[in-house]
């Protein structure tokens, strides 16, 4: 059995050149190779945001998502570009990267809602986390999502 995955938040200046180029690649390889889809993938907000990132035993990123400030996107915080690799899928790290993510924000915007524009296949994923869908579906990048919002935590 192999070991988890170690966590790690990094603001944007903390950065080093490795682990940033490793995070962009993943997001590459998952969201515009294997999903088929060319869109934008660094769209100006990375530099604003905290971002999350899950190594392997060997240093290497396997899994991410970034945590965009309330007032950037939305009135709210929003989690956003959550990433796992192909070989780490289905043993929980999706859910153990958003439940990071959530208490990231609970953390630093506490008693704020959270934003997310998920994929709407991972609808169901995402309401077991506490998210409500908020929207009809909508294509982005010719991919179904809705917005959810999990509501404030007090």
């Amino acid at each position: 059995m192999r070991a988890g995955l170690c966590w790690q938040w990094i603001d944007w200046p903390a950065f080093d050149p490795d682990t940033l180029y490793a995070l962009l690649k993943l997001r590459s390889d998952i969201f515009v190779v294997e999903q088929n889809c060319a869109y934008a993938d660094m769209d100006g907000l990375d530099p604003r945001c905290r971002h999350l990132v899950g190594r392997d035993a060997d240093g290497r990123v396997q899994a991410g998502l970034r945590l965009v400030p309330p007032g950037i996107k939305h009135d709210a915080p929003a989690l956003g570009r959550l990433v796992v690799a192909p070989a780490w899928r289905g043993a929980g790290y999706g859910r153990e990267l958003m439940t990071q993510g959530i208490a990231a924000c609970a953390q630093h915007y506490p008693e704020q809602p959270i934003f997310l524009s998920g994929q709407q296949h991972l609808e169901d994923f995402y309401r077991s986390l506490g998210f409500e869908t908020i929207s009809t579906p909508y294509l982005e990048d010719g991919i179904a999502h809705v917005d959810m919002l999990r509501p404030a935590q007090t």
